[in-house]
């Protein structure tokens, strides 16, 4: 008899999004848009926030399998409280990394997710890890990820310049977050901005229409 198979298990899972993280001088900034989507042209929800508080001075970015994406972020948020109460200190930017790291290595069969960790702490400041689905871990200035990437990498390149000011990181993450937005059908809805300074986290949303545009839409 001849095996049967789902469109999902021929095609894979179709998923977009647009993320970014951007290194200033004195913190990071983290971003997002907030459209979930199954498939290329199914919108399941405008409103998600894909911006995730793993500890204080701590987030991770996802992009891929939401689903796969919180299981992974879940587990990491525990082994980092563990983490802190055994060391008695909040943990260090790479420690979260390498959890996500680990975690995905360990599970690279089963998970079709990938993440950009970033945050502050007193060791070395500001930090951006990219962690990719196969467990590689990559500490950069800057990073983009997700579907829309692919349309603003030329931007990316040609604007980012290192010690930016808090504004100029601010605007450098909108105007790239606009652009991708614009131009990939399953990236959409809001800006989705998260601030980490020494002093804490603020947490920043640009409506759909108050986004910067650069061309007709």
């Amino acid at each position: 008899m001849e095996k049967q198979h789902s469109y999902s298990q021929v095609k894979g899972v179709s998923t977009g999004t647009t993320i970014l993280a951007v290194k200033f001088n004195g913190g990071v900034i983290i971003g997002s848009d907030s459209r979930a989507s199954m498939g290329e042209s199914y919108v399941s929800s405008k409103t998600i926030n894909k911006l995730i508080q793993v500890h204080d001075r701590i987030f991770c970015c996802i992009a891929g399998s939401l689903a796969d994406a919180q299981a992974v972020t879940k587990m990491a948020k525990f082994q980092l409280s563990f983490h802190s109460i055994q060391m008695e200190s909040p943990p260090l930017v790479k420690a979260a990394a390498s959890i996500m790291r680990e975690l995905c290595y360990s599970n690279k069969e089963e998970l079709q997710a990938g993440f950009i960790t970033a945050g502050w702490d007193r060791k070395k400041g500001p930090q951006i890890y990219v962690v990719s689905l196969g467990g590689m871990l990559l500490s950069q200035p800057f990073t983009i990820g997700g579907s829309g990437s692919t349309y603003i990498y030329g931007y990316v390149d040609a604007k980012f310049k290192p010690d930016m000011s808090l504004e100029e990181a601010k605007q450098f993450s909108i105007n790239a977050l606009a652009l991708a937005m614009g131009r990939d059908n399953v990236s959409g809805g809001v800006v989705h901005l998260v601030v980490i300074t020494e002093p804490g986290v603020k947490h920043i949303v640009v409506p759909g229409d108050k986004l910067p545009k650069f061309h007709d839409e």
